[in-house]
């Protein structure tokens, strides 16, 4: 019935969760817990409470389901597909102590003391931002949906608070750029590893279909040829990323004559043009970056670069939105003051050798 639980905190040391849970039917009907710093305490408080329990049954019913149960609701049953991203950081919340209290209970400061707790377990605050967010989406629709006493103004409450008191805040922008050395580097490695083992992902041709393209790794991965419009030079991105809704969020997209040249040269083996796993990508350019000695460089960066180069090409923004896909212009402001004008690619050696 109890269990113990030790947790590793930033500092170092060691907490101990107490936790009961009581079922009956195979449904959950009482969750409690307690943290404390020693395992002998905790142990202590396990033997009281289930003697009580025993002996008196549950301090208090529970108050509608605990927030677990609501979590796995709201991903089996929403028509949304959704993303791995919203998945993790709802599994992380899961394992948080507040996933045991029953629906009806939970507070604003409940719901502050879980983000200082991610907080504590090395979360930047742009990160705890992001696991509110997701969970706000699970209030958004226990109680209107399900009947669950989930509290949306509670929510509302502990986002604004958490801001204020430096918990979340915004992400940062990030205006890392690759040169053209640590490209050359990248991609004569990649050659290299093409050369010796022919299945391995091309590599090459991803990374100069990434930046010309402006296109994310994980559009680059479903892309197919029935989505190409070879005549008008451009692609439909399917479910492309948008804060609102990414799921059926399909979108053409122009296509830069350098991107284009990438898409010609792949062979048509498979439905998608570039067939392979997002993991299997990212993994390899990670691993490159780290071999090479190339700090601080994402993948993502290489959307930058190529929707900066278009800015530096002398495009206004709607011509830039037509490759990016951006909706919102707002979000391409940034890029209009850029202090270089032409392109940084001109003569490029990988560009006529590979690209022509």
């Amino acid at each position: 019935m109890g269990s113990i639980i030790p947790r590793k905190r930033k500092d170092g040391s060691t907490a101990y969760l107490a936790q009961i849970v009581l079922k009956a039917g195979g449904r959950i009907t009482h969750r409690e817990n307690k943290t404390f710093p020693a395992r002998r305490e905790a142990a202590g408080w396990l033997a009281r409470r289930e003697e009580e329990i025993a002996r008196q049954g549950p301090a208090k019913p529970a108050s509608g389901p605990p927030l677990a149960d609501v979590i796995d609701r709201y991903t089996t049953e929403t028509m949304k597909r959704i993303g791995r991203t919203k998945a993790q950081c709802l599994r992380t919340i899961k394992a948080l102590p507040i996933a045991s209290m029953p629906s009806a209970e939970i507070t604003s400061a409940d719901i502050l003391a879980a983000a200082r707790q991610l907080a504590d377990r090395g979360a930047k605050p742009q990160t705890v931002q992001n696991y509110l967010s997701h969970l706000g989406a699970v209030f958004a629709v226990a109680k209107p949906a399900w009947g669950y006493p989930l509290d949306q103004q509670a929510m509302r409450d502990a986002i604004v608070v958490a801001k204020r008191l430096g918990v979340t805040s915004k992400s940062r922008t990030r205006d890392r750029r690759p040169t053209l050395g640590e490209l050359d580097k990248l991609l004569e490695h990649f050659d290299r590893i093409r050369a010796n083992r022919p299945t391995a992902a091309p590599m090459r041709d991803i990374i100069l279909f990434a930046i010309f393209s402006t296109r994310r790794q994980e559009e680059i991965t479903r892309i197919r040829w029935q989505d190409l419009d070879e005549k008008h030079g451009r692609i439909l991105v399917r479910d492309m990323k948008h804060p609102g809704d990414k799921v059926g969020n399909d979108q053409w997209c122009d296509l830069p004559p350098e991107a284009m040249a990438v898409i010609r040269r792949q062979p048509r083996t498979a439905d998608r043009i570039f067939p392979y796993k997002v993991d299997a990508i990212g993994t390899a350019f990670t691993r490159a970056c780290q071999l090479l000695g190339i700090d601080d460089l994402h993948f993502h960066d290489l959307r930058h670069d190529g929707v900066s180069r278009l800015f530096e090409l002398g495009w206004n923004i709607p011509q830039v939105a037509c490759v990016s896909g951006h909706r919102a212009w707002q979000s391409l402001k940034r890029y209009t003051h850029m202090r270089q004008r032409g392109d940084k690619y001109a003569g490029w050696r990988w560009l006529k050798k590979k690209t022509a």
